[in-house]
């Protein structure tokens, strides 16, 4: 027999079609439009997400040679996907990325709420996190609350599509309504972000233990799937990535080098003493995921080949791989999200920048002073994680490019380890489905049967000293960039709090 696994990220549709013992058989992507109608906003139509999903799934199981006995689900967390009592979209999902409730955000981090809320949920609150979505929706669209019946997120709403049963997993709801710990919702949680009214809005929360509904008959017929099947409600993308690298024990860590760079690190203990990144259950009992997701990641690549007059990433990559290792003296700052930064520190203000430019410096040492500021982000997450990781495991796009691959390894001094799956997020969903349907025993067993490493990648020491002195200087100009963030833009810029250096 065969399975599907369904990966919905933010930028793309990755659907992948198993055999029993592993092997991708068929794998099938499909873009997806993030909307930006207004400045700092970002948006998707829940319907074209649905329907790319479901014309993706067809062509999987177009190209099957059994027909598959189960579809485990995983997608981008946060955000706000809200529907009404019939399942239909009250307007378009506000994705996790969104920047509109920066008012919001910085009033909580002012009075404290912030501060506080993380003592119970373990996370960090950002603008496209649902409390601050729901917050502005309830002063500028109230109306549409008023409408709405369910606060979903993207994998919730697929798994509405796929069973007709409004419900969210737990890693999804860890922030920012659930009480981390006792692993519930939490009411005092409600009281603090002064949203008592939006209790009624959270579906089903669904444990470890009920994961699996069955799909539907319209969803059948959509999909081309058949009918009766077991859906599984993995946990979101980025603790699924996780899993799809075999990351399932404590200390172990990844990095999901996607539109978000998410430096995640595996925890048996919930800290909630340092208000930074985020702490999620895993999906593993007793396992938790302490991460740090950054509010930009791959779209800083896209927007310096622009900038650069180049076609691709990959081109930026072979441009940068030219330049020389001290980059003429060219240093990057890569906070371009309209958001700010969430992730090692917290400043909704935090901007971008290029300095140390000079006549001396190529477009090559451009490119190569963008890659580097990018990946100099992966060491400053990883210095704010918890332990001591003796090896990095990657994924994403970016694991395309041998020259990043080796920059990783030295900015951060670790064996970088790259998976074999094509699509690793969706692995992670399909051995937690094995696991939920009961084919395997637990989700460290799995891993080590499924999960394979293509390449591992060896730092040089004496580039990664060379590194360190280098990232010193980064965490230098961020510190003198910082009081020029919100110059301008009538914005009173919260006090930093996390990560080294911030």
């Amino acid at each position: 027999m065969t399975a599907i696994a369904m990966d919905a990220g933010t930028t793309t549709i990755k659907v992948v079609g198993y055999s029993d013992d592993g092997k991708e058989l068929a794998v099938s992507r499909r873009p997806t439009q993030v909307l930006r109608p207004r400045t700092g906003w970002a948006e998707q139509d829940m319907s074209e997400v649905w329907a790319a999903v479901a014309d993706a799934v067809r062509e999987v199981v177009a190209a099957l040679p059994d027909v598959p006995d189960m579809v485990a689900v995983t997608a981008q967390g946060d955000g706000a996907w809200l529907v009404d009592g019939q399942g239909r979209p009250t307007g378009p999902a506000v994705l996790w990325n969104d920047g509109r409730a920066t008012a919001q955000i910085t009033a909580w981090e002012r009075d404290g709420v912030a501060r506080e809320a993380f003592r119970t949920s373990g996370s960090r609150m950002s603008t496209g996190m649902p409390n601050a979505v729901l917050a502005w929706l309830r002063e500028n669209d109230p109306d549409r609350v008023a409408r709405s019946s369910h606060l979903l997120t993207c994998g919730g709403w697929l798994h509405l599509k796929l069973t007709g049963e409004p419900s969210v997993d737990e890693s999804d709801a860890s922030a920012p309504f659930m009480d981390i710990r006792r692993r519930d919702w939490s009411d005092r949680l409600f009281e603090l972000y002064g949203l008592q009214w939006a209790r009624r809005l959270l579906p089903e929360l669904r444990d470890d233990d009920h994961r699996v509904t069955t799909i539907s008959v319209s969803a059948a017929a959509e999909t081309g799937l058949p009918a009766g099947i077991p859906v599984v409600m993995a946990p979101y993308d980025i603790c699924a990535t996780a899993i799809g690298t075999g990351a399932v024990a404590s200390g172990q860590a990844c990095c999901i080098l996607g539109t978000t760079l998410s430096t995640e690190v595996i925890t048996d203990t919930v800290v909630t003493d340092e208000p930074v990144g985020i702490t999620v259950t895993l999906g593993v009992p007793g396992r938790y995921l302490r991460a740090f997701p950054t509010m930009s990641g791959g779209d800083v690549l896209d927007w310096g080949a622009g900038l650069l007059g180049l076609t691709s990433v990959t081109d930026l990559m072979a441009l940068a791989a030219q330049g020389r290792r001290y980059t003429a003296g060219v240093r990057f700052i890569p906070y371009l999200s309209p958001a700010g930064e969430r992730a090692p520190f917290f400043d909704t203000t935090a901007r971008g920048s290029l300095s140390g430019l000079s006549l001396e410096a190529g477009r090559e040492d451009v490119a190569r002073a963008l890659v580097e500021g990018v990946t100099m982000t992966i060491r400053d997450c990883l210095a704010a994680a918890p332990g001591s990781p003796d090896r990095l495991a990657l994924c994403g796009g970016g694991t395309r490019s041998d020259f990043w691959m080796r920059l990783i390894a030295d900015v951060t001094g670790l064996p970088v380890t790259i998976p074999a799956s094509a699509e690793v997020g969706a692995r992670g969903a399909w051995l937690t489905g094995l696991v939920a349907t009961g084919r395997e025993p637990d989700l460290p067993t799995a891993a080590a049967k499924y999960v394979e490493v293509a390449a591992t990648y060896q730092p040089d020491l004496e580039a990664f000293d060379d590194f360190s002195d280098r990232y010193t200087d980064f965490l230098q100009l961020r510190e003198l960039n910082q009081p020029l963030w919100a110059h301008g833009r009538g914005q009173t810029r919260p006090t930093p709090t996390g990560g080294v250096g911030a």
